[in-house]
């Protein structure tokens, strides 16, 4: 890439420029030709062919906008974020708090790495003497897991572990036992990889020990691969009219306080997280419903629902925050590879692997959870939405 055409995130009033206008500069941040750059977004790059591919009985297409959130600084590096929604205003709090988080250094992430879950459900007479010979011979049926996919295995991946539970039926009293096969997916999403490995190895289970395999999928939990992503605003980066930066800091700690220990907070609180997830993952093709399952599973996992997300005060008296998610994201395969605009938003992100793409999407959540509770501390959030949301009422006038 011509090192030129690489400049800051930080895009100054680039919501007045006009669609021409960014698309032009998106066209220089890319070094790509502005004229083939809008043929391809002013389509939205699926052709009928291309539908087609994706998904069964298809008979049209279904567009969204593609927007892209400047600003953003992620681990030192300046992003420019691609968005599919169609709700007002959220691409716009998320440009605008990435302004705000760049001041105190922009977003830092980090993960846990690329494991997931595969699960495979086993009936028998004696769990305990069936764990035991799953659990012996762990290697071996790592080994053959291995098997069901070469390709995962050559590209540095594959079968890592294998545990075993006993889960007892509250209503009759059975047990039976769940295996979890630990597959290392690297930069897939995984869900392929890890069912073919839990169908092969059910397959040999039935065969070979004294068990009934019913269920063998993937768990949407990922919580062995999450990302962590923070933030820290400076007090003078808060004012506001009207409000003090201690006030406003103050607020929003407090209203995470309450989506941590509310449920019907934490719903709407984690649903503003979402939005600007969700516009990622569609954006670059990923499977948006299987993050949200995995987050909303996660914000449960002490048994109360809770906020994702936590804001608190720092040593300095800025407002930090941090938000860890489970992220089952893939740059391989899938709508990411079929789906041209879905290439072109990796694209824009330069997302090298799909540890990068996660510490993106997560940026995106915190950003506009903070922008949400910055205006919910303040002015309330139907002022700014309602501005925005306007302009659309006015098209079914």
């Amino acid at each position: 890439m011509d090192l030129d055409a690489k400049q800051s995130s930080r895009k100054s009033g680039w919501h007045g420029i006009g669609r021409d206008g960014r698309i032009n500069d998106l066209a220089h941040w890319l070094n790509e030709d502005a004229y083939e750059l809008e043929s391809l977004l002013e389509s939205g790059g699926l052709t009928a062919t291309h539908a087609e591919q994706l998904v069964e009985n298809v008979v049209g297409r279904y567009a969204l906008p593609f927007s892209v959130a400047p600003n953003f600084r992620i681990n030192g590096r300046d992003c420019m974020i691609p968005m599919v929604i169609e709700e007002a205003s959220v691409v716009a709090a998320a440009a605008n708090a990435a302004r705000i988080i760049r001041l105190g250094g922009g977003f830092s992430a980090t993960s846990s790495g690329s494991e997931m879950i595969g699960q495979i459900q086993l009936l028998t007479d004696d769990p305990e003497v069936l764990a035991l010979q799953l659990l012996e011979n762990k290697e071996e049926w790592l080994e053959l897991a291995n098997e069901a996919d070469p390709g995962l295995v050559a590209a540095g991946g594959g079968a890592r572990d294998l545990s075993v539970r006993q889960l007892v039926d509250d209503t009759d009293g059975s047990v039976f036992l769940v295996a979890h096969l630990i597959v290392d997916v690297r930069d897939a999403m995984g869900a392929n990889a890890v069912n073919s490995m839990a169908e092969r190895l059910a397959e040999l289970w039935k065969e070979r020990l004294q068990a009934t395999p019913v269920l063998r999928i993937l768990s949407n939990l990922a919580d062995r691969r999450t990302v962590t992503v923070e933030a820290d605003v400076p007090l003078s980066a808060l004012e506001a009219d009207g409000f003090s930066a201690a006030q406003i800091r103050d607020r929003i700690v407090s209203a995470t306080r309450m989506a941590w220990l509310d449920p019907y907070r934490a719903a709407t609180h984690n649903k503003g997280i979402m939005n600007g997830v969700d516009a990622v993952l569609l954006a670059t093709g990923n499977d948006w419903r299987a993050v949200e399952a995995g987050a909303h599973a996660y914000a449960a996992r002490d048994g109360s629902y809770r906020s994702l997300s936590n804001w608190y005060v720092g040593d300095d008296g800025s407002l930090r925050g941090s938000l860890t998610l489970p992220m089952a994201v893939g740059i391989v395969g899938g709508a990411t590879k079929v789906h041209p605009t879905a290439r072109l938003a990796l694209k824009i992100l330069e997302a090298a692997s799909a540890e990068e793409l996660a510490f993106c999407v997560a940026s995106a959540g915190l950003a506009n959870n903070f922008a949400a509770l910055r205006a919910l501390a303040t002015e309330g959030i139907q002022r700014g939405h309602m501005t925005l949301h306007g302009r659309s009422r006015k098209l079914v006038k």
